[in-house]
């Protein structure tokens, strides 16, 4: 298998904070309505009333920071009329803003709302994994950032030998439509693709 960087992520460390979010959009200078990466908050659960009319609950909650996963099948990629879109060696899924007609097709077609539009420029942006940073022996913004920890970043064969190969986890879309490179160790209460609802949706 060819190098294929990818992120991965602890759902049970993350607080929510938004730390990641914030970084990225510093480190680019991304305008407002243009998030890289986000921190979905999702619930899950319900109340039961008995017969002796008692209650009780199996709602939980928790968090999934998300980015572009730079996808083994980007749906992004052969969606882009003009192929401003490229796979590189490393596996990340770039853009080329000079050849980009900001026609939206790539964020319409992505499972994971990755591309965002720049209104002011008229062009699709979205993550490159920081990839001078990290080709430069570095480390993501977002990953950097993160207190907990809970993001790591590296090559997916190596991700996956140490922390398996589990890459949906509600609220995001089966694996099985894109491929992600992603590694997540699911929170303790974590619902299966399809259920629940988001308590956040106007942030991601």
């Amino acid at each position: 298998m060819a190098k294929q960087y990818a992120f991965y992520f602890d759902s049970n460390l993350c607080t929510g904070c938004k730390a990641c979010q914030i970084a990225c959009k510093d480190k680019w200078d991304l305008d407002v309505g243009v998030t890289w990466r986000r921190v979905a908050e999702f619930g899950d659960g319900e109340w039961a009333v008995h017969n002796d009319g008692t209650y009780t609950q199996n709602i939980s909650s928790y968090y999934v920071s998300v980015a572009c996963n730079h996808c083994s099948s980007p749906e992004c990629l052969p969606n882009c009329p003009t192929e401003a879109i490229t796979k590189n060696e490393d596996g990340v899924v770039m853009i080329d803003e000079s050849r980009c007609i900001g026609c939206r097709y790539c964020e319409w077609a992505c499972p994971y709302s990755a591309p965002q539009f720049d209104a002011k420029r008229g062009v699709m942006t979205k993550c490159n994994f920081c990839y001078e940073t990290v080709s430069q022996g570095g480390v993501p913004s977002c990953v950097a950032a993160c207190p907990t920890r809970a993001l790591k970043f590296g090559e997916l064969e190596e991700l996956q030998a140490l922390y398996g190969t589990v890459s949906e986890v509600a609220p995001l879309p089966s694996a099985s439509y894109t491929n992600p490179s992603l590694v997540i160790t699911p929170h303790r209460n974590s619902a299966p693709v399809g259920t629940g609802e988001l308590a956040n949706p106007e942030e991601v």
